[in-house]
């Protein structure tokens, strides 16, 4: 890190001294680290920070410009969901404290709360069903505190992979049913009457469960944006559970992720309408399953095809659901 950083990083936390712990991970497509940094002379010990360092060449990097595009926009949005947003996100959908934002030329940093420090370590592989409960409580109070909200600085729409973003994987679908849908699916979800924020990346990696496993945080924020909760809890599921278990939990799993927005939006003092909600979210799952398989089988042809997702799409595509 350069000393730059280091400065803004030794000021804004009001520390004497900083030093490297760890490197947590590469950042996706080579744009950079997540490290870990421990302080002295502060009230706080320890610190996680994203460091962003763009490519030289953005045509020569992964995806070309189109994908650097994204990823950039992608990072101007976690920034501003932190800064101007994340104050709405209460202990039940906590998400990291800001300390910092540093932009230098092709570089930049953001430091954030160090999670594990603050009771969040478990990570997760694979689930149990209390597992499952505690990030779709995250989820549903997440969307209450942002529903209706204008989504401003952020996505107009959330998740990374909504079709306006997505025009090399629409080009490579070989479905051609699919291919055909995807405006009428992405319209679908876009025109739907109640909107909230979507996390937009809800994957399991993406949740810190608290010790004693009964909460979680979440990281990750650079495709949070506006859209129908769906988008998150189609994705959650299909990135936690086998095939069998996203069909036979699904009416479970949509029971209580429901039980809970109700209990969210009542602790907002939301007024809203919410059997209607739940009616137009609950017809939207399968179309927003739809959507994001419509994404994996323009990303990777041949390698995603599941006969539970076969068979939603084909429900959505002829179904009259779009």
């Amino acid at each position: 890190m350069n000393k730059s950083f280091e400065k803004v990083i030794l000021n804004r936390t009001k520390s004497r001294e900083l030093y490297k712990i760890e490197e947590i991970q590469d950042l996706w497509g080579g744009y950079g680290k997540i490290l870990r940094y421990g302080l002295n002379g502060s009230d706080l010990n320890r610190v996680v920070v994203k460091n962003v360092c763009l490519p030289k060449n953005p045509k020569q990097s992964r995806g070309g410009n189109i994908s650097y595009e994204r990823k950039l926009k992608s990072y101007k949005v976690e920034m501003a969901f932190y800064e101007n947003w994340s104050g709405k996100c209460g202990n039940n959908c906590r998400v990291p404290k800001w300390y910092a934002f540093e932009w230098q030329n092709d570089e930049f940093i953001m430091v954030l709360e160090d999670l594990d420090e603050a009771g969040f370590k478990g990570r997760r592989r694979s689930v149990a069903w209390n597992d499952i409960k505690v990030c779709l409580k995250w989820l549903a109070h997440f969307h209450a505190a942002f529903m209706g909200e204008k989504p401003e600085n952020i996505w107009t729409q959330g998740t990374y992979w909504h079709l306006d973003t997505r025009p090399d994987e629409l080009k490579a679908l070989n479905d051609i049913s699919l291919k055909n849908a995807a405006k009428a699916i992405d319209r679908k979800l876009n025109n739907c009457r109640f909107k909230t924020f979507v996390h937009g990346d809800a994957k399991l990696q993406n949740f810190c469960f608290s010790e004693d496993g009964e909460s979680v945080a979440a990281v990750d924020f650079q495709y949070v944006g506006g859209g129908c909760g769906m988008k998150d809890i189609a994705y959650f599921v299909d990135s936690c559970l086998y095939e069998d278990e996203c069909e036979s939990w699904e009416n479970d799993i949509l029971e209580f992720y429901f039980k809970e927005l109700k209990e969210a939006l009542e602790l907002t003092q939301n007024d809203i309408d919410f059997d209607a909600l739940e009616k137009e979210w609950r017809e939207l799952y399968h179309v927003a399953w739809t959507d994001f398989y419509r994404f994996l089988k323009g990303w990777a042809p041949g390698h995603y095809e599941t006969r539970y997702s076969e068979k939603i799409a084909r429900k959505v595509i002829s179904g009259g659901l779009i």
